[in-house]
């Protein structure tokens, strides 16, 4: 059994409802199909049901099941833009505003289904930015308790791979924060290893990614990175984590006992701390797309209640998968 089937099973062991609110999009209507088809969890979409349906039957699915709410005709309407204005009000947003946003913003709308706990969770981004995605869930489910940064990771899942755990990964951070400092990359590492924990539930064993491994190259990126572990260490002694270390020092062992000899995380790591967005964002569709890799967010962390972003060259499996372990992060919310 596959990772992403494995997750898809304990979905269906409790299963929560999503908001999918992307609803012109085929993608998220082709998965909404496939996800009441196998189970996965109960779907909400949002806006005008005549259109969604016409979409459907164009496309040749079925989609009996979801619960289409139109912000225009729902009887919960008043009581979502009370909710937001009371969430926002302190920021100058005023009940007229709350009621236009509402109306405008499918994606607020589903943000604000998720905190009346209407839904467990949201899935958007295949036809919106990350900062469209992540902007509503800041500004209403705001972050959780004794998290200091959100942060996006991708859950990697490579084929007939030796290395992580069977070839499963999480890198971090490859869609949110551009120049993590070394205070940031310490807590982006604990939070992707409770996530780790969390989605995969193995030990997560992290390494701090560089050019450099242990002062083989001197340069305020490696310099970076090497605050970065102490930080972690300090702060989160429970992690098992080293650093810095190049990705073949990392991930492979008989490199590790030469580069890194002594290092409990050296050729054993599973999850990969990068330095900045670039490198990220990089390595993970690099490893995507010639490795080929399933590639599943990026998944937000840090959030109060499960919202996850989507690259906007998803696939619908891979809408599917990222509905999936929302549901599984709902179970454990």
């Amino acid at each position: 059994m596959s990772y992403i089937d494995m997750i898809k099973e304990k979905a269906r062991m409790d299963k929560k409802t999503i908001v999918l609110p992307e609803t012109t999009d085929k993608r998220t209507l082709i998965a909404a199909s496939h996800i009441l088809e196998e189970g996965i969890a109960n779907i909400i979409m949002i806006g005008d049901a005549e259109k969604i349906n016409d979409g459907a039957n164009w496309l040749e699915i079925d989609l009996n099941g979801v619960k289409i709410v139109n912000p225009q005709k729902t009887e919960k309407y008043e009581e979502y833009a009370n909710l937001l204005y009371e969430t926002r009000k302190n920021k100058g947003m005023t009940i007229e505003q709350a009621r236009q946003i509402l109306l405008s913003d499918p994606l607020m709308f589903g943000v604000i289904m998720v905190k009346a706990n209407d839904a467990d969770g949201m899935v958007a981004g295949a036809c919106h930015a990350t900062a469209d995605t992540l902007r509503p869930a800041l500004q209403v489910l705001k972050t959780a308790p004794g998290v200091k940064l959100v942060s996006g990771f991708f859950l990697m899942c490579i084929p007939d791979c030796e290395y992580g755990d069977n070839g499963t990964f999480i890198f971090a951070d490859c869609g949110l924060n551009q120049d993590p400092t070394p205070e940031e990359l310490a807590a982006i590492a604990d939070t992707s290893a409770k996530s780790f924990k969390q989605l995969v539930g193995s030990k997560p064993i992290i390494a701090m990614l560089s050019h450099s491994t242990k002062g083989s190259a001197k340069h305020p990126l490696v310099d970076k990175m090497v605050e970065a572990t102490r930080i972690a260490k300090e702060q989160y002694p429970s992690l098992t984590i080293d650093g810095e270390l190049q990705p073949d020092a990392a991930l492979v062992p008989h490199i590790a006992k030469t580069k890194a000899p002594g290092s409990d995380v050296a050729g054993h790591a599973n999850v990969l701390i990068f330095p900045n967005l670039d490198c990220g964002n990089i390595s993970y569709k690099l490893v995507q797309r010639l490795g080929k890799a399933e590639a599943y967010g990026p998944m937000l962390q840090g959030i109060a209640k499960p919202v996850n972003d989507l690259s906007r060259g998803c696939s619908w499996e891979d809408i599917v998968g990222v509905v999936a372990l929302t549901a599984v992060q709902a179970q454990l919310t």
